[in-house]
């Protein structure tokens, strides 16, 4: 393998020189490896013979008008057509073995957040940070699968309003027992900082249902806030989708949709704080992100 730590390209040539070359890792010492642009007919039957497209547009065409438009309505709570929600959701299906299709909720999609609490916790919390500036990883546009980390400044305003879809199958074993998602608020007035929860409280049994808290106010200059998903006392597992904390016309929750709330970053992306971090996780409890049917 012949290997250069140094080359001039001529200007005319550089076009054709990137054209059959990708970069690697943007992180690590710099190297290139060749583009594959063009698949011999042995690869694009193998793609074509592994592709479940075909298989799930049958499945589509034989849908009603009236299934259609459920699939588009629940696409429709997190960014996704009915199309691209249905391929979501059954390639999921498809590749775990589950059997039939989803019936789809404008409630939650295919993958939700859970905490679950076994013998012998009886509580466990997680916490989004959300300071006045922070990094997240975001998608470059124009690039498959490339991300990038972008400092965010959230400029706070009022209203303030707080949603979550969520289930519930939770028993007391204490008292005071609960389970809700609350931002604790931290705001400064005449140089004294003050705290304000903005709270939505969970019923502990329920079927799929939403949430909503709404804050117009606070004392003094708000700084910035936590979000924390809380359940104390209680056994049992608590489900949840498509977690909303809106202000300024935007949505500012991390992984909203509860792909992996568990996710943290690392190498380059080490200043990203993690989608949900652990603040209370006693042995016996966990969470995480889960494809659900029900």
């Amino acid at each position: 393998m012949t290997k250069t730590s140094y080359i001039s390209i001529t200007a005319p040539d550089e076009d054709l020189f990137y054209r059959g070359l990708t970069l690697q890792d943007r992180f690590l010492p710099s190297r290139l490896s060749r583009k594959v642009t063009l698949l011999s007919r042995k690869r694009k039957k193998g793609i074509t013979q592994r592709s479940l497209l075909p298989q799930l547009s049958a499945l589509w065409a034989a849908f009603s008008g009236s299934e259609k438009a459920a699939w588009t309505a629940a696409g429709a709570q997190c960014g996704l057509n009915g199309w691209r929600l249905f391929v979501q959701d059954q390639c999921i299906r498809i590749i775990n073995d589950i059997a039939g299709v989803a019936t789809p909720s404008p409630l939650h999609q295919s993958w939700v957040g859970f905490i679950e609490i076994q013998n012998p916790a009886s509580e466990a919390r997680i916490m989004q940070l959300h300071p006045n500036s922070y990094w997240v990883s975001h998608k470059v546009i124009g690039k498959k699968g490339m991300y990038e980390p972008i400092l965010v400044t959230e400029n706070i305003a009022f209203p303030i309003q707080l949603k979550i879809n969520y289930s519930s199958d939770l028993g007391s074993v204490g008292a005071g027992s609960y389970a809700k998602i609350y931002a604790y608020m931290k705001s400064s007035y005449k140089g004294v900082d003050r705290y304000t929860t903005l709270e939505i409280p969970l019923d502990l049994v329920t079927d799929w249902k939403s949430g909503t808290a709404t804050l117009t106010s606070v004392i003094g200059y708000l700084i910035g806030y936590v979000l924390y998903i809380a359940c104390y006392n209680v056994r049992g597992t608590l489900f949840f989708d498509n977690i909303q904390l809106i202000h300024s016309g935007q949505n500012w929750v991390r992984d909203p949709y509860c792909h992996n709330i568990a996710q943290t970053f690392t190498r380059a992306f080490f200043q990203i704080p993690d989608h949900w971090a652990v603040d209370v996780l006693p042995n016996g409890a966990s969470y995480g992100s889960i494809y659900t049917n029900d």
